[in-house]
Order: structure tokens, then sequence, then C-alpha cells
């Protein structure tokens, strides 16, 4: 079971000190399950004092390629043999790119960084383009939308919780039935899904490259269609 694995790599940390809300296993053990012991390009954003370095180093496969960045250069210390450690701001879509073209593509994005609002929408929008089809990215501790000290609030337009929000509204807009003020968003072309869970925003790509159909079967018949999403003004589902 995935979350007995965090649960016993607690009992055999170091010096490097990891932090987490105790739900969060279960979260990563939901989303990032499939994943363990598998090769795979990770990226964390946020080190802080380390800890999450072994911790997911001995959850993804040996063979897999981990980054982790971070602002403070004493963060270097803190690496693991064969660990990347890049320096460099998460709010600097400069730095971002830079990441993204060194290391990228990623099957795993974790921001665990700074938790402002300006640093977790930069991240994801510079970030998103370098997450492999079928990946995934996580923001974590998105309480911090509704504290007005990281630019967040109660339902405040900037925070990163609203920002999820408006993805999932544009993950929808194959059905759009407004086009002049809800038009075809690129977005609904790559999100598979928005998870809102405590705490953190869970993300998943999926590159679609026609837009959905409908199925239907009767006597063994097969039909598939798109008409559904050409009609404007609708009344009815059917």
């Amino acid at each position: 079971m995935t979350k007995d694995y965090f649960i016993d790599f607690l009992t055999k940390t170091d010096h490097r000190l990891v932090t987490k809300w105790l739900h969060y296993f279960d979260v990563y053990a939901a989303e990032l399950g499939h994943l363990q012991n598998k090769d795979i390009t990770f990226l964390e954003i946020g080190i802080f004092r380390g800890g999450s370095i072994p911790m997911w180093g001995g959850y993804f496969g040996k063979g897999s390629k981990l980054v982790f960045a971070d602002i403070d250069p004493a963060c270097r210390a803190l690496a693991d043999p064969g660990v990347n450690i890049e320096m460099g701001d998460q709010s600097d879509p400069v730095f971002l790119k830079q990441l993204a073209e060194r290391h990228g593509p990623f099957d795993v994005i974790i921001d665990d960084g700074g938790h402002k609002m300006d640093q977790q929408t930069i991240s994801f929008e510079n970030l998103w383009p370098a997450v492999k089809d079928g990946g995934q990215y996580l923001v974590e501790d998105t309480h911090t939308s509704y504290w007005p000290g990281f630019g967040g609030g109660y339902q405040e337009p900037a925070s990163f919780v609203e920002y999820a929000k408006r993805l999932v509204d544009q993950m929808h807009s194959w059905y759009t039935d407004q086009d002049d003020i809800f038009p075809l968003s690129q977005m609904a072309r790559e999100l598979a899904y928005v998870h809102f869970f405590d705490s953190i925003v869970a993300l998943k790509k999926d590159l679609k490259r026609t837009p959905p159909v409908t199925i239907t079967s009767q006597n063994g018949k097969i039909g598939r269609s798109r008409k559904a999403l050409e009609v404007r003004g609708r009344k009815s589902i059917f």
C-alpha cells in the first residue's frame, strides 16, 4: 500500500526534516500510487529542510530522474547522490523555462514552494507545458488561497483555488452555449481533471486530439456523434 510507504518512511528519516499534513499521504496514494517504483521524471519546487528528497527518492523507481528546485543556495547541501538541485525563483518565467528545457518533460510536478498566489500561478502557467501527456501537476498547501497575507482571501480572484476553478470552466468549454463570453479554451484539449483535495489541487494532462463524442447503441448498432457540441440555444440535453 502506498500510504504505508509514507508512514514507514517517517520512522526512518535522517537529519533532514520533512513536514506534511497527515492527510497528504492519502492524496499521494490516490494520485501517485500507480507510479510507485516506476522510473519517472519528477520535479518538486521547494526543498526547505530537504526531507522530501529521500522520501520521493525511495518512492519512485531507482532509474527516476529527480529534480528539486529552491531559491535558497543552502539547499544544495541537502541533496542525495544522483539528485538534481536547481537554484532559482519560482515566480521567474526565465528560470522556469530553463528548468523545463534542462530537465523536462515531466511525469510529475509538485509545487511545494513559497505558496504565494503569484508563485503558484506563474509556476503552473510556465511549467504546465512541460508536463507529459498523462502526467500530473500537484499544488500543495492551497489553504494559503484563503490567506490575504499570501495574496489570497475568501473568493479572491487572484487566489490559486479560484484560478483552478476557472480551469474547471475551461475544461468544459467544449460544451459552451455562449461562444461570445465562453469560447473554446485550449485547456479543454489538455485537461483530464482538476481534483480538489483539502489543501492540494491535482491536475492531470490528457491531450485530446479530437473533440468528445457521444455514443449511442440500439439493437447492437453503435453510433458516434459530435452534433451535441454544435447545437446552440439548448433546452434539452438530447
